[in-house]
Formats: C-alpha cells, sequence, structure tokens
C-alpha cells in the first residue's frame, strides 16, 4: 500500500510535465510559422497563441515575453540544422569526399528549409539583436566549424589541403553560397532572367560550388586529370556554354 502511494505523485508530475512540454512545443511550432510568415513586428503573441491553440499568458509563462519567444525560435532552427548535419556520414580519412558532402548538405538544407532562411532574414534586418542574446546559438555554430576544421586537418596531413585556410573562412564562404543563392532566388530570376528553381539550374550551382570550395583549399594535386574529384568533372561537364552565351550577351 505505501509503495503504490509512493508511486501516484510521480506519475501525476511526469504526465504534468509532458503536458507542459506538449503546450511548449506546441507554441514554438506556431511561433516558428507565425514568425516566419509575418517577420517579427507582425507575429504578435496573438497570432501565435491563436495558431497554437492556446493563451497569450501561456507564452509568457513559459518563454517570459515576446523576444524570449522569438530567441527560442531561432535556437530551435539552429539545433535542428545542427542535428541534421550530425546524421551525415563523414570519414576524415577522405576529406575530399566528406568536405562536398558537407557542402551538398548546407545548400540541401537551405533548399529544403525556406522558413530557415526567412526567420534569418528577420533577424538580420533586427541586425542580430536577439540572436545574440543566445548562447546556445554559438554551440551550433562551434560545432560545424569544428568538423570543417577537422577534415581541413585530414587534408593537410594527406598533403591534399593547404595548411592556411581557416575553418571559419570556409564555413562562411559555403554557408554564403548556399544562403545568397536560396533567399534571392526569385529576385536573381528576374534579374538574371533565369529560372534559378529548376533541377537542372540548382544542380549546375551545386557543382559549381563544390568546385569552387575544392579550388580554395587545393594545394595543386588535383591539376592532373587523373586526380580530378568526380565532382569537378560533373561540373566541368555541365552547362556553361549556354551560361557563357547568356552572359556575353548582356555585356
Amino acid at each position: 500500500m505505501e509503495r503504490n502511494a509512493a508511486a501516484k505523485p510521480t506519475r501525476r508530475t511526469g504526465v504534468r510535465e509532458a503536458a507542459a512540454q506538449a503546450t511548449r512545443d506546441s507554441i514554438l511550432k506556431a511561433a516558428t510559422k507565425v514568425f516566419a510568415k509575418y517577420g517579427y513586428d507582425g507575429g504578435s503573441v496573438e497570432k501565435i497563441s491563436k495558431a497554437a491553440k492556446s493563451f497569450d499568458r501561456m507564452i509568457y509563462y513559459y518563454f517570459g515575453s515576446k523576444e524570449g519567444l522569438f530567441i527560442a525560435v531561432l535556437e530551435g532552427i539552429y539545433r535542428r540544422m545542427d542535428e541534421a548535419e550530425a546524421s551525415i556520414e563523414l570519414d576524415a580519412t577522405r576529406p575530399v569526399e566528406s568536405l562536398t558532402a558537407v557542402i551538398r548538405f548546407v545548400l540541401g538544407y537551405y533548399r529544403k528549409n525556406p522558413e530557415f532562411v526567412t526567420l534569418l532574414n528577420t533577424e538580420n534586418l533586427h541586425k542580430g539583436r536577439h540572436i545574440a542574446k543566445s548562447l546556445r546559438a554559438r554551440e551550433y555554430s562551434s560545432q560545424a566549424i569544428a568538423i570543417i576544421q577537422q577534415l581541413l586537418a585530414s587534408g593537410v596531413t594527406q598533403g591534399l589541403f593547404r595548411a592556411d585556410v581557416a575553418a571559419r573562412d570556409l564555413y562562411l564562404l559555403i554557408a554564403s553560397t548556399g544562403y545568397f543563392y536560396t533567399s534571392n532566388r526569385h529576385t536573381l530570376t528576374a534579374f538574371l532572367g533565369e529560372p534559378l528553381e529548376t533541377p537542372e539550374a540548382v544542380s549546375h550551382w551545386e557543382d559549381f560550388v563544390i568546385e569552387t570550395v575544392l579550388r580554395t583549399v587545393d594545394v595543386g594535386v588535383f591539376d592532373e586529370p587523373t586526380t580530378v574529384p568526380h565532382e569537378v568533372k560533373k561540373w566541368q561537364k555541365s552547362q556553361p556554354a549556354a551560361s557563357r552565351a547568356k552572359s556575353s550577351s548582356r555585356t
């Protein structure tokens, strides 16, 4: 009898904790969609609580303020990207192939997660003042850079990569090529007069970025035709002739 009585409070506590977590998750999910659609200023507490089928007071209870909720949303999108990146199978002993996999992942992630790009655009409009208050975001970025650092070190040891390339710089190069292409694809399509969302255009850009990054870290071993990676060969055989023709017609 005493054992059963002692177990009941634990079960009730567990149920309350599960319910609280479910409410918090529901608010976060709704806030991610609302902030992505309306921005920080337009994403009101009322809209979020309605989308979450909750109450305004619950947002303040769990997150303290609208800003606290927005910071949690930003931390969430960084965390999910970090978790997805951690699932990539990388072999440090094969730095070229692994670095290529990282590039494909980053570009693909931006493309498949438009809310991620939209929310980052929103935060950049606010000059990063919200995410600057988060320590967790820095943890996620440090892990991404650590992966690249490991691959660079392996490449240097094998005589494949230059020793003077900083992991931070390479990370920025990869991120910028994926982020800019995705966030500006609509305006660039109109500006360039070329559709940038077709599978062919996306594949061509991805291959170009891979070659760009590999050339950046290369110490020269890829100069020999027999050592050119498959990814570079694929890019070289893609559609540069049509692109050059269009570019020259505008000059």
